[in-house]
């Protein structure tokens, strides 16, 4: 029979004092298994619902149309584009420009476990997904301003139209003269026929086969930097100037296609040009673009065929800037019906700068006249606050400040899940009742 605590002596009593204490603490590496319900995340009207609302309504048939997985047949089921376009969506708006983290959030975070639906995300396809769908994008972007115009949000009055310089995802020390290439052309064939001998007759590891593909891709670049090398140099010889030293043409090696421009902050370093042309009544996207050119001029005359190709029409009038306006843009844009507000440039030697000068036409010499005017110099302060916040807004929040991806196309394509975003924001803002 076991002791009663009547029966227990002062000498059990001090041995179980030294036994150890028992306590229940925490285990965070084990397992646990809860129901949830996704829908229930979310309150009514999150910002993660009203992308999906967005999404479900805008046609994905280019997306579709790219899946070659069939009913009955072979293969992976592909993870539905709607989920895709609307994660990518919410974390351009959220200020996610990396798939990694995307990739960590769909873990992680209410909002994108929602959009997720229980479909399960990887880093790769996120990534892929992202640079891959530049035509669709494009067409997904003409499908919101057609929208926002037959609702009477977009009126295409008055645009404005700026470019801002973004950091490129590439080093100056990646920037090589002709001799230098050569020498990393060489180089890289050395590496890839290595590899191609490593591979003959075994298969390779991942490590391996990794180690391969990027020796191919370096190859691949160093390749079209030298190509791309004549452009360079005549680009340079245009703007050196009489009596200059003519300078030496240089390439990336890890992406051909960007540029040494200057930056906002006085410095130099790779980096592409990004064009937006807004709607100045709406402040909506309109037109993107994506350059290599470190100058802004001329680029309104591409920008009016890509307003009139999405829209139909051109605008009755635009504003733009110094660095943009040329007297040709102004020619042109009044053959099309545009009217332009651009600040006049001081001439030397001539006091009145809006007075006519020999070659111009009569278009240029109106505007000259026009900008004379009150109304018309009232037009153009404006732009400060629709181009520049436009720009401000999509390097603050949309991941504009610095370009994760690499060559022109690419850019581009970050570019338009700019301005979808951006776009999605604006009509939650002016017509919410679209949204809901």
């Amino acid at each position: 029979m076991s002791d009663t605590l009547c029966d227990r002596t002062p000498a059990d009593a001090a041995a179980e004092d030294d036994r150890p204490v028992r306590y229940a603490t925490a285990n965070r590496a084990q397992i646990e298994l809860r129901p949830t319900d996704l829908e229930a995340l979310l309150p009514p009207g999150h910002a993660a619902r009203l992308v999906w609302r967005l999404v479900e309504g805008l046609d994905l048939t280019a997306f579709y149309a790219a899946i070659k997985a069939r009913e009955g047949g072979a293969g992976r089921t592909p993870i539905d584009p709607k989920i895709l376009l609307a994660l990518w969506l919410y974390a351009t708006i959220d200020g996610v420009g990396s798939a990694r983290a995307l990739d960590r959030l769909c873990g992680a975070h209410d909002a994108y476990r929602w959009l997720c639906g229980g479909v399960s995300v990887n880093y790769h396809t996120l990534s892929d997904f992202r640079v891959q769908q530049q035509a669709a994008l494009d067409d997904l972007l003409t499908q919101s301003i057609t929208v926002l115009l037959h609702r009477g949000v977009v009126t295409l009055a008055r645009v404005a139209h700026d470019g801002t310089r973004v950091r490129a995802s590439a080093g100056v020390g990646s920037f090589r003269r002709e001799t230098s290439l050569r020498d990393c052309q060489a180089a890289a064939r050395r590496q890839v026929a290595r590899t191609a001998r490593q591979q003959d007759g075994e298969a390779l590891s991942r490590e391996a086969a990794a180690q391969a593909r990027a020796a191919r891709d370096r190859e691949a670049c160093v390749d079209e930097a030298l190509r791309q090398l004549p452009e360079v140099q005549a680009m340079k010889d245009r703007s050196t100037k009489p009596g200059q030293r003519p300078r030496e043409a240089r390439a990336s090696t890890t992406d051909p296609d960007a540029r040494i421009m200057k930056l906002a902050d006085g410095g130099y370093r790779p980096a592409y040009n990004v064009q937006f042309a807004t709607d100045m009544a709406s402040r909506v996207i309109v037109g993107v673009t994506a350059t290599n050119q470190p100058s802004d001029q001329g680029a309104f005359v591409p920008m009016l065929g890509q307003l009139r190709r999405r829209t139909g029409r051109v605008p009755s009038s635009a504003v733009v800037d110094a660095g943009v306006n040329t007297n040709d843009t102004v020619t042109i844009a009044a053959a099309e019906g545009v009217t332009m507000y651009a600040p006049v440039p001081a001439r030397k030697g001539v006091t009145d700068a809006t007075a006519r000068c020999a070659g111009d036409s009569d278009a240029v010499a109106g505007w000259r006249q026009r900008m004379a005017t009150t109304e018309a110099k009232a037009v153009y302060r404006h732009r400060g606050a629709v181009a520049e916040w436009v720009n401000a807004d999509a390097r603050t929040h949309r991941t504009l400040n610095r370009i994760g991806v690499r060559g022109l196309s690419k850019v581009h394509t970050w570019a338009l899940w700019i301005a979808l975003a951006h776009n999605l924001m604006r009509t939650m803002q002016i017509v919410p009742h679209l949204m809901t």
